[in-house]
């Protein structure tokens, strides 16, 4: 198993959009990329922490490529627009890409490359490429937010 974690916007439609990914073992809505320890959704959405929303997967490589992922990512955000996710304003909802190791940077560093240069977006991708921080595991009613209300997506994109 390896792991990814990726920020875009709000979390609960981005972790309904891994779940449906074969090969995807497991996910989890959390924060990551702030300075806070342990920090709650509230202390989150004071846009104060520096965190944003993220989720982490687990996934079996051998089922489903980085690669992959790194599709889904794009495709379930606007990475053009900073700290800002349709009605969703504040830095915890940027665009990131939290790598876990030198091969999943280059691997998205030339994904975003591709995606700049493939004019599918008009105004340039401001998604962070950095490396893996702590990442905070959110409270439990975030976890498969959209599942447990029967919902399958939100206002992503």
């Amino acid at each position: 198993m390896e792991k990814a974690t990726f920020a875009a916007g709000c979390f609960w439609g981005v972790e309904a959009a891994f779940r449906q990914i074969k090969g995807v073992q497991a996910t989890a809505a959390g924060y990551s990329g702030g300075s806070l320890q342990n920090p709650t959704y509230e202390d989150v959405c004071s846009d104060k922490t520096g965190h944003a929303e993220a989720v982490q997967v687990e996934y079996d490589p051998a089922q489903v490529s980085y690669e992959e992922l790194l599709d889904v990512f794009w495709n379930s955000h606007d990475p053009t627009t900073p700290d800002r996710q349709g009605p969703d304003v504040g830095s915890q909802y940027r665009s990131v890409i939290f790598y876990h190791s030198p091969e999943q940077q280059a691997a998205a560093t030339a994904s975003k490359e591709r995606l700049q240069k493939s004019g599918k977006r008009r105004r340039p991708i401001v998604t962070e490429i950095v490396p893996a921080a702590t990442f905070w595991r959110a409270e439990d009613y975030h976890q498969q937010y959209l599942e447990k209300r029967g919902l399958s997506s939100c206002h992503m994109r």
